[in-house]
Parts: structure tokens; sequence; C-alpha cells
């Protein structure tokens, strides 16, 4: 994190006061990283009847078969009660499960326990969800379009209503600043200045600015994956240099050779910085990756149990992808460590102008939107 020069930084909760609980679904079957097993799932859930699909279903106190809830905002999930659901799998969609592990998703209010539907109202294209990571202090913040299902940090949307409209910043806090009224200027920044005990010092120095911003959009390029696909130079690039087996068991790193070897396949180069990276202390990223995607098939009888029998192709892109994602990322972070914030916007300051501390209203989701949602049992309801 970059060297400050001042003790007295703004606290991420006070410059994008709105937060939510990160969701919590219950189960682990509705969450996989192919989306045909999902789909499979949920075809033996509503096969099964009575008894056998509770006990597919795998019930807690807050959802059972029985349970009556709305639909998932924006998703076409049914709302009768799943003891009675039949047809086929609602649409498996894109989540973020893990640091930088990207699964999929039914997104069917009545499989998840904690679905924190005021995140899926403001969901869209123009959205990005900044995610506490307290468990990986070298990275404190992440940064996503998706909806995040990672625990225990809390999820901080970028804007508070659909379409990139009311940024969830402290009202005025960039006309104060002076620099951007781009609220994505803002979340660069943070990006890059945030520290591990998620303060963020703020510059009026218009250069210096500046150059974090440019810093931090080029992480959120890399975090985000929207547009162009993140290549590293021809002679780094990483390729598979001997065929991936059908069932790849072990990940061995030859740190000599820059190889990634998945039994007897191999992928290199993969470069040590990309290798290195850890999700949590003594956690490895591509480690944890991997083992998402070949753990030992679970006990026979359950949902969990039916998974791809092979090695999908498109993990091998995903990790091509990853392993250049990583390694890109840590060359920025590297730079945004050399930063040093000078002239600093110090809480005192932001507390003098009025701008903090915020509003109770910003703490919390916007009330109104302009659309209906459909409740239990296909009633409505204007949210």
């Amino acid at each position: 994190m970059p060297t400050v020069t001042h003790a007295d930084a703004p606290t991420l909760a006070d410059l994008m006061p709105w937060s939510v609980a990160p969701p919590r679904i219950g189960r682990g079957w509705p969450l996989a990283p192919d989306p045909a097993a999902l789909r499979d799932r949920w075809g033996a859930l509503v096969k099964a009847d009575g008894p056998d699909r509770e006990a597919l279903f795998e019930p807690t106190r807050a959802r059972t078969p029985h349970t009556a809830v709305g639909q998932l905002p924006g998703r076409s999930g049914g709302t009768e009660k799943l003891v009675r659901a039949s047809g086929p799998c609602p649409e498996p969609v894109r989540v973020l499960a893990a640091p930088f592990d990207e699964q999929w998703l039914i997104p069917d209010h009545r499989l998840i326990d904690a679905a924190r539907p005021e995140l899926w109202r403001v969901a869209d294209e123009r959205q990005v969800f900044a995610v506490e990571t307290p468990d990986s202090p070298r990275s404190p913040l992440l940064a996503t379009p998706l909806i995040p299902f990672l625990r225990p940090g809390r999820i901080r949307p970028l804007y508070r209503r659909p379409g990139g409209a009311e940024p969830n910043l402290a009202p005025g806090l960039l006309e104060h600043l002076g620099h951007s009224p781009d609220p994505v200027d803002f979340l660069a920044w943070t990006l890059t200045a945030v520290r591990p005990d998620l303060t963020v010092p703020l510059t009026r120095d218009p250069g210096l600015w500046a150059q974090g911003v440019e810093l931090g959009r080029r992480a959120l390029w890399l975090l985000r994956r929207d547009g162009d696909r993140p290549k590293l130079p021809g002679g780094r690039r990483p390729y598979v240099r001997a065929p991936l087996p059908a069932r790849p068991l072990t990940l061995h790193y030859d740190r000599d050779e820059e190889a990634l070897h998945l039994d007897e396949g191999r992928i290199s180069p993969v470069p040590p910085e990309a290798w290195d990276v850890e999700t949590a202390p003594g956690v490895r990223t591509l480690e944890a990756w991997f083992a998402i995607r070949t753990a030992e098939d679970a006990a026979p009888g359950i949902l969990a149990a039916i998974r791809p029998a092979s090695w999908q192709q498109t993990w091998t892109s995903e990790l091509l992808e990853l392993i250049t994602v990583l390694t890109l990322l840590t060359e920025v972070r590297e730079q945004q460590a050399e930063l040093t914030v000078t002239d600093s916007v110090t809480t005192t300051d932001l507390h003098y102008a009025g701008i903090l501390p915020p509003p109770s209203w910003a703490r919390h989701p916007a009330t109104v939107l302009d659309h209906h949602e459909e409740g239990p049992e296909g009633q409505f309801a204007l949210i």
C-alpha cells in the first residue's frame, strides 16, 4: 500500500457510506464452476417428491421447500413454494465466489438463505462492487461487476441506483476534492491508496491524483475484465505446452521452469508473481481455484455430487486468463505501493467542511425504485 505522511486518513466506511453484508447461500449445491451441472442439479431436485425433495434441498432455518419469498430482483426465478416447483432451471448467472474465482449460481431466491436483494436491485452493466477482503491485507479491497459472495468483508456498491445513478459517496465529497466528477475515478484512486485498515488517504495534488487514478483504472480493468481481454507480451504469454489430462488431480509449480503442472499437463510461462498471489495467508489463489474444480466427488445422494466427469475446456481458458490477470495486477500493485500521498485531505478537514460524517440516509439503500417485483406466490410489490 502507498506510503502516507499522516495518520488522519478517512475511512472507506465514511467515504462510501452504504454497505451490504455479503450474501449467504446456506447450501453448496446452487453454486458451481460449471453451469451445466447446476441445470442437472435443479432437474434432479424438481423430479424428487415429498421428503426426497426436502432432503435434496438441504433445509436450514432460513429456507425450506415450504418457504415463501419474493422473486430475486431482476431475475426470473419462480415465487411459488419450492415444494411445488417444476419446469426448467433459472438461467445460471456469473458471480464472484471467492477472490479471483468466478463461478455460476442458480439465481433463485428460494435457494439462498440471505440473497441481499438490495444488491441485485442495483446490479447492472454500470455497477461496480467494492468488496472488502480483510483476510488479504496486501489487497484489502477488490472490485467486481458481479454479485460478490465473498465472506466476511462488506460490499460497497459504487452506485445507489441502477444506471450509474447517485454515487455511493459522502455527499459533496467529489466537489470538495475538485479533481474529477466521475465516481469511477474516485474508486480507481481508492484501489490505489486504500490501506490494510481500510482507511483511504486523499490528496489535494492534482498530478498525484491523476497518477493514482491511472494506476487504479488499470487495476479496475483487470479486476472487472470487461472490454479487451488482458494479454501479456508474446514472450511472457502462458500457453498449454503439454495437454491437460481429462481429470487432473494434482497441481505443482516449478519455479525454475516457471511452469504449472496439472498432473502430466503443463502450462508455461507462469511467472512466480502469479503463483505467489494469496487470497488469504498461506492460501495461494491458483491452488484454491484449482481445488474447487478438482475436489473429490461429494457423497452420493446429494445434489453437490452432480458435477462434470472431466476437466472442462472453458476452465483451461479461464486458468490462462487468471494467470495473466494475477501477473499484470501484481505489477500494478507494485507501482501503487511506491506512491507517496502528500498534501493530504484529512478526516478533520472533511469534518470541518461538513462532508463528514455522512448523513444517516447515505448509509442505507435507496428506498424507491421505478419497477415492480414479484412477491411470494405471484403477488407484486413496489419497492
